[in-house]
């Protein structure tokens, strides 16, 4: 989606981020008064705790129910939260006070396709249309609704409104492939379908519902072919790889979408997920609440659902919608990960371990489980134990390639601080020559080598490297400073070490770092003040005591050293 055609949302979705509010969280406001409840749900919204903002903007329309921007947020965010019911009560309101509001017209048409009354419903599906998105959702339902009413032409008629817009071709094609594929007519389907791969043959979407119409209609080796491309080309696609299994197994599929319903489903999945970036993910949000509300058992709108809650920080709220995927769906393990996932992003860290052990004990050969198990282990600095499931998961990988470069970077990383060099500097090598110019593997690399003394020269390298990829990295630029600082070039380490504190002045390492350097520099009451903003950043407890030892004694002397090479100064320092 272009940038220009976001900003043309409806103001609707904009309700959902309104201004921050003199407040640090909702229950700290009082919410007894009228004006107390519209401050808290503002600033619940703004915190993105939707069930808490509608809660307290619901409490507020009790007091004051004629209030229109009272009805309508409360509308919104009741829709958000998934409070359907309460939406559907709210949206006549609505309308009585805004005819042309889209998402009350949205609900409303939805209500009256569920109750048959399908032209009713398009009557409410063809007032959405006061922007670019209004127009793809007001056509893509108007032509499912005339599909539900087994009208052929209805239905490309409004779909060809499409065409005027070339980023709606997509759209057009893919549905107009499903709705020819429900109402019988496969040439016209076969014809959309083509079109649509041919634009989006990296849809999983595309392939999953292109290659159930060719199976369906007897080509079965085409279908094979477009399934094992695609997975040639993607990993960890659990659906297409249980097509293609059931292919093998000839396992006759269902019709990709089964009704109309379905297919109205269908168009808040896809219009969801294209609208599910930072810029425009509250409009997500409700697109996807659209599409489970048309299709209860949806295990892709629920991990979409849940993929939008982790985006926007609802933790919680992801969980839940992660656990609505029924054990039965391939789409289970991938879920229960994420649910490991979002456990551990809720500081619940034995839970995540707990959840993230079940998937493998019940597959000990899934690798995104392993690496999940790894990663929470290196987090929690078991770091032995960290390098073994990472050592689980290369077990699984039959030939490594350059995507698998950060998989032996982390193990590095887990093995260097456990103290076990050889096996860490081996890992970062072969990341390194797996894929050359990854600045955060030279940076760590390098930083380590300096540390320990070990061959300065290339580390300077490695560092320098690193810094031309990555210019604006704190922790990279601190490396170089540092590694100045060792050679005993002070001045230039001062530098360098500047610019990592102005890139990241909230890091106590990178703080203490440029205090050192500032006292071997002999600007001792710069490298004093430096260490008490360390000091005041919350280091580590050991990093702490080191800090406070340097800021009541200062460092030791030490001889100022002669201009040399850097070979020299390595030999100096080994």
């Amino acid at each position: 989606m272009t940038s220009s055609l976001k900003y043309c949302l409806p103001l609707l979705f904009l309700l959902l981020a309104p201004p921050a509010v003199a407040a640090q969280n909702p229950a700290e406001i009082d919410s007894s008064s009228l004006s107390g409840s519209y401050l808290a749900g503002r600033y619940a919204s703004k915190l993105r705790d939707l069930d808490v903002a509608a809660e307290y903007f619901a409490q507020a329309l009790r007091d004051d129910p004629s209030n229109a921007v009272l009805i309508e947020r409360t509308f919104v965010l009741a829709f958000s939260a998934g409070d359907i019911e309460k939406a559907e009560e709210l949206a006549a309101s609505v309308l009585a006070l805004d005819p042309k509001h889209r998402l009350a017209h949205t609900i409303l048409g939805v209500k009256e396709f569920n109750a048959r009354r399908l032209s009713a419903a398009i009557d409410h599906f063809r007032k959405i249309d006061a922007t670019p998105l209004d127009e793809l959702t007001s056509n893509l339902l108007i032509a499912w609704t005339a599909a539900a009413q087994k009208n052929a032409k209805s239905a490309l008629a409004a779909l060809d409104q499409l065409s005027k817009n070339e980023y709606f071709a997509i759209f057009r094609d893919f549905h107009g492939a499903l709705i020819a594929d429900l109402l019988s007519q496969p040439a016209r389907a076969e014809a959309f379908y083509k079109k649509a791969f041919e634009q989006a043959g990296t849809s999983n979407r595309v392939i999953q519902a292109y290659g159930n119409f060719l199976e369906r209609n007897g080509k079965k080796e085409e279908a094979r072919r477009l399934y094992e491309q695609y997975l040639a080309n993607h990993d960890d696609q659990p659906v297409i790889t249980s097509l293609l299994a059931d292919l093998d197994e000839s396992r006759k599929p269902e019709r990709f979408i089964p009704n109309a319903k379905t297919g109205l489903s269908e168009t808040m999945f896809s219009i969801a997920g294209w609208l599910n970036d930072e810029q425009t993910i509250d409009a997500a949000l409700i697109y996807a609440q659209l599409a489970l509300l048309l299709k209860k058992d949806f295990p892709a709108g629920q991990l979409l659902l849940g993929d939008i809650y982790e985006a926007t920080g609802r933790y919680d709220k992801a969980i839940e919608a992660y656990d609505q995927i029924s054990k039965n769906s391939v789409l289970h393990e991938k879920a229960a990960i994420e649910i490991a996932v979002n456990l551990h992003q809720l500081e619940r860290s034995e839970e995540a371990l707990e959840k993230i052990s079940s998937v493998l004990a019940a597959n000990p050969r899934s690798y995104d489980a392993w690496i999940t198990k790894a990663d929470f282990l290196r987090d929690a600095k078991r770091f032995l134990e960290a390098a073994e499931a990472y050592t689980r998961a290369i077990e699984l990988v039959p030939v490594p390639d350059r995507d698998h470069g950060t998989l032996f970077y982390f193990r590095g990383i887990a093995y260097e601080r456990a103290q076990i060099w050889e096996k860490a500097e081996a890992d970062f090598r072969k990341s390194l020559n797996l894929s050359a110019d990854q600045p955060n593997v030279l940076n760590y690399l390098g930083y380590s080598m300096i540390e320990k003394r070990i061959n300065i020269p290339e580390a300077m390298g490695m560092i320098r490297k690193a810094v031309e990829l990555k210019p604006n990295d704190g922790y990279i630029v601190d490396s170089l400073g540092w590694a100045h600082y060792h050679m005993g070039e002070y001045q230039e380490a001062v530098k360098h070490l500047e610019r990592a504190v102005e890139l990241r002045s909230e890091d106590p390492i990178i703080n203490d770092h440029l205090g050192d350097a500032y006292w071997y520099a002999g600007r001792k009451l710069e490298a004093r003040f430096q260490w008490q903003h360390a000091k005041d950043n919350k280091p580590e407890p050991a990093d702490l005591l080191r800090i406070e030892k340097k800021l009541k004694d200062g460092l030791p002397y030490v001889a100022p050293q002669p201009a040399s090479t850097h070979t020299d100064a390595a030999k100096s320092l080994n």
